[in-house]
Formats: C-alpha cells, structure tokens, sequence
C-alpha cells in the first residue's frame, strides 16, 4: 500500500490551499479589528462603508456599492445602522429621484479622526512591516482583479500574470 504524501506534497492538503489560507486570515484580521471598532460603535463592514464615505461623500447606493464590492440590498442594512447612529444621511439624489445619495453628517465625518489610529493599530497588532503589509495588499489587490476576471469570464490581461 502506498504511504500518503507528505502535507508539503499533497495537492489537496488544507495547509497548501489558498481558499484555506485566504478565509483563516480574513477571519482572523477582521476579528483583530473589533475591539479597536467596538468603542467606536462601529461593526467591521461598517467601518468599510465608513471608509468610502470618507474618501467620497456623497456617494450613489449604486456607487458605494460598486465601491465596497457588494450588492445594494446587503448594504441597506448597514446604511440603515449607520443612519440610526447619526454618522451618515440617505435621501433622494436632487436630479434623480431614482437615485440614492449617501452623505456623511458632522458625526460621521469627525469619526474619521478617531479612525486614523486603527490602521497602525492593527499593523502593529500583526507584528508586520508597513512593506510587508504593502506587499500583501498589492497581492490581494492582483488576486482580487484576477478572481473577478474569471468569475465573469473575461481572460486575463497580459501585463497581468493568472494567479498561481
């Protein structure tokens, strides 16, 4: 009977699968994160949408939804909290009725300042340099560009490489 592969051998072995890796360290980043957003009032997902409205305000629900990768109905929730908090506005875009605009408040835009110290916080936290913390998200930018490509079919372009 042949002896099993080594873990390092095996394709198929859960420490070698990037969909393993990936999740683990999602989970385990995000949940580095909620003490620093819990004194905030702020969950991590909200802490994103409040991310893109510091960056842009106001934004579309369309827009901000593109902006976040996500749909318009998963972020309704989060608007609506964000809303009762008192950090952002939702209203009817002027020239488009069809329209919905998302708007910082005064709270929400003094938020921010409390906010510029949670980036180093969990740089710290992770023990990595700001180089390796530029590497890895220049990485996951290329991953994410290159798993979106495949997920609607387009090939990928040349000057970028397919994620191994």
């Amino acid at each position: 009977m042949p002896q099993p592969a080594t873990s390092t051998e095996d394709p198929l072995a859960l420490e070698n699968q990037v969909c393993y890796a990936l999740a683990v360290a999602a989970r385990n980043v995000i949940g580095l994160y909620r003490p620093i957003l819990d004194p905030l009032g702020l969950t991590h997902p909200q802490y994103l949408v409040m991310l893109a409205l510091w960056e842009q305000s106001p934004r579309s629900l369309r827009g901000l939804a593109s902006a976040l990768s996500l749909e318009p109905a998963t972020l309704s929730p989060l608007l609506r909290r964000l809303e009762a908090a008192g950090h952002l506005r939702r209203g009817r875009n002027a020239a488009d009725e069809r329209m919905l605009d998302i708007t910082l408040t005064e709270s929400g835009r003094a938020l921010r300042d409390t906010a510029e110290t949670i980036p180093p916080r969990v740089a710290a936290a992770l023990d990595l340099s700001v180089a390796e913390l530029e590497e890895l998200r220049e990485v996951l930018h290329r991953v994410i560009a290159a798993s979106g490509r495949a997920i609607s079919g387009r090939p990928a372009s040349v000057s970028e490489p397919p994620v191994r």
